[in-house]
């Protein structure tokens, strides 16, 4: 339990922090793609008997990399969506080559977060660090030009460069967060505190920390509930996160209906 613990805090910090400016930048398919067609990846890897969680991190990266370089020259959710497409096709043919389904494929799906060994904390501790670093090396043009592209462009960021690093981060946060919590709840723990967050404020630095809040409290509320229920950790993190983000969507209408209400001497101070 201390492991489970210590790594699904350290997945929800990561989460927290780089699916803010996932969902910022409109980039919520990107981290759904990413994710699930690197589940290929994992079933290759055992097809040929290597480690799974290094066809899972080649899969991840050739993903990001094809999605941002063919991004550039048609439709950014075509583009995403055929490369998905392709990489689960891929995953489907190295399944129907395999003597039996996995569970360690199966377990990558939906997350072992209650099966985590201490030997898996450093390398996911290193991950997550990597991924942080990489925010906190990025942030100022990634906030830049996930909110004004245009000046973002005049003032001599890369647009290009910059996505194709982006999107290597979610890469790199893939490969450390779905052998936890799976790449189906990965990207509910990405998308739901993080949008919740942005509801409840328009600050960055502290939409960042409270989407990292709310990531955490909702891996740890699932831990706890799936613990004494016996339900799928699964269930908790997407009813949780989606009940975060009705929340941050009731405060949002409220907030905007008192201001809409308020008398125009009001507004005009």
């Amino acid at each position: 339990m201390i492991n489970t613990w210590v790594a699904a805090s350290m997945v929800a910090v990561v989460a927290g922090v780089v699916g803010f400016f996932v969902v910022l930048r409109g980039s919520a398919f990107v981290a759904h793609a990413i994710p699930q067609g690197a589940f290929a990846g994992a079933a290759g890897a055992s097809l040929i008997g290597l480690n799974t969680i290094l066809g899972l991190g080649v899969f991840s990266i050739a993903g990001a990399l094809g999605i941002g370089w063919l991004g550039k020259r048609g439709r950014h959710d075509v583009v995403t969506a055929l490369t998905l497409v392709l990489m689960l096709g891929l995953g489907s043919l190295f399944l129907s080559m395999s003597v039996e389904y996995a569970p360690e494929i199966y377990s990558l799906l939906f997350g072992e977060v209650l099966g985590v060994s201490r030997s898996e904390l450093l390398p996911i501790g290193a991950l997550g660090l990597a991924c942080i670093l990489a925010i906190a090396a990025l942030y100022r043009p990634l906030l830049l030009t996930s909110i004004m592209s245009d000046v973002g462009e005049a003032r001599g960021v890369r647009a290009y460069r910059l996505e194709l690093s982006f999107l290597l981060v979610v890469a790199l946060a893939t490969s450390m967060t779905v052998p936890v919590v799976g790449a189906f709840l990965m990207f509910s723990l990405m998308i739901a505190p993080a949008g919740a967050a942005r509801l409840l404020t328009s600050v960055p630095l502290r939409a960042v920390a409270l989407s990292v809040a709310i990531a955490l409290a909702t891996i740890w509320t699932a831990i706890v509930a799936s613990y004494e229920s016996n339900w799928p950790i699964g269930f908790f993190v997407g009813t949780i996160g989606a009940a975060a983000y009705g929340v941050g969507r009731l405060w949002y209408a409220w907030r905007r209906g008192r201001t809409v209400a308020a008398p125009p001497t009001l507004l005009a101070h």
